[in-house]
């Protein structure tokens, strides 16, 4: 499920979280220096290499004469061994150089402090980006879950050395080592942020009282019926599972993502009463935020930056984790298994892991960072509180996306589990 990409209305709802800055020394003076041989553009000459230690910067000076601490300092092994540049598939907000809003540049002072140029090309759907990286033109990828195994199944991507990432020790111990970003007990990246998909409503069709369920998406039977959105991916397939799983337990769903012929077929029938209640597919999110300002879409399933996005523009709506409970994404930063540029991926891997660049993101784009440092830095109190960074027991009925396997995710041995070829197949049929 998913992608994006956000724009700068969604300071608007966040500007309240003034982290550009956060975590910064202001206009104290630092002994840092920046990356040997480098300047960040438009710093003063305060912002020089130390040629005296040939030490790389935490911190680069700013316009202003302060200088903005980043909280991280590169691995000199894999800075010493820096290619120049490294090209990265990733979802739209997720690497931003200030070109879409100047207040929101956390590709800069990277290149500033290890001379990696970022070349990146924007995934829509986790099945491009997959394709993207099996044409071996790329270093790296932030995958989600309904990626992320098949990227390893497939050997394009490779298991890491914790020992050269500084930011791991200080991701969330809720996000490491788990089964769409590990191999036996091996990590296959560094997890990026997460986030839960939610029931999105417009508040005056629901005047009368907010809904809590995933019923207003499949029942019916509300203000909503006829103007609900849909997102439109096979893994749209584990959120009809995930209601089955709450509403019919005689089905035996355990794990909306392991579902045995049976249980499939189930969740494909309930897809297509669903048809006649929706009034939109979506795959852009752009195309859902302007249903939800303009009134044509009443309930929908969707993400946190979709909703600030379209609250900042107007739209009367609001969204909840229904009580069944949601699928939601833990993505991850993968190193490509033939990357020409293994050592800039790297860095890029633990920067954008690091306090002040997993808040920056974090923040852009709507999620929960990875990082439980990032939620002490100056502004970010509020947004962890937000999106329920620090409390484990809002994950506990998430059901982060994941690849279905013929070998069934819930444990089961006594049947085969339907794999995600199949799923893509059915919902392309259902679709058509």
């Amino acid at each position: 499920m998913r992608k994006r990409s956000t724009t700068r209305a969604a300071m608007a709802v966040l500007a309240s979280l003034s982290i550009v800055a956060a975590a910064c020394g202001d206009d104290e003076t630092s002994t840092a220096s920046t990356a040997p041989g480098t300047t960040a553009p438009g710093t003063t000459e305060g912002g020089a290499p130390d040629t005296t230690t040939g030490d790389t910067a935490a911190s680069v000076t700013t316009t202003g004469g302060g200088e903005t601490d980043y909280m991280w300092t590169p691995n000199a092994d894999l800075l010493a061994g820096a290619e120049g540049q490294v090209n990265i598939v990733a979802w739209a907000g997720y690497i931003e150089d200030g070109s879409t809003d100047p207040a929101y540049d956390w590709v800069t002072p990277f290149e500033s402090m290890t001379s990696c140029q970022v070349n990146v090309k924007n995934g829509e759907t986790s099945d491009q980006m997959v394709q993207l990286m099996q044409s071996g033109e790329y270093d790296g990828v932030s995958a989600s879950g309904d990626a992320t195994q098949r990227l390893i199944a497939g050997g394009d991507v490779v298991e890491i050395d914790t020992e050269e990432y500084s930011s791991y020790a200080d991701i969330f111990e809720g996000l490491k080592l788990q089964p769409w970003n590990s191999v036996d007990g091996k990590p296959m990246g560094i997890p990026h942020g997460r986030g839960a998909n939610l029931l999105v409503y417009n508040t005056e069709a629901f005047a009368d009282g907010a809904p809590d369920s995933w019923g207003v998406m499949f029942d019916g039977g509300t203000a909503a019926d006829g103007a609900v959105s849909v997102y439109d991916s096979p893994i749209y397939i584990a959120d009809a599972a995930l209601y089955l799983m709450a509403t019919q337990p005689e089905l035996g769903i355990e794990n909306p993502y392991a579902l045995d012929q049976a249980q499939f077929d189930a969740a494909i029938a309930l897809l297509e009463e669903q048809k006649g209640l929706a009034s939109q597919y979506w795959s852009l999110y752009t195309d859902q935020q302007a249903s939800l300002e303009d009134g044509t879409v009443l309930a929908g399933t969707t993400w946190q930056v979709i909703v600030n996005l379209a609250q900042a523009n107007g739209a009367l709506i609001d969204a909840v984790k229904p009580v069944e409970g949601a699928t939601g994404w833990s993505d991850t930063w993968m190193l490509a298994a033939q990357a020409a540029n293994p050592n800039c991926m790297k860095l890029w891997m633990d920067w954008i892991a690091s306090p002040w660049a997993n808040s920056q993101v974090a923040v852009w784009f709507g999620e929960a960072p990875s990082n439980s440092a990032s939620c002490t830095l100056d502004g970010m109190a509020e947004h962890c509180a937000t999106f329920h960074a620090e409390e484990d027991d809002y994950w506990t009925d998430v059901w982060y996306w994941t690849t279905a396997t013929e070998e069934c995710l819930d444990g089961r041995t006594d049947v085969t589990c339907v794999p995600y070829t199949e799923w893509v197949n059915a919902w392309t049929s259902l679709r058509a």
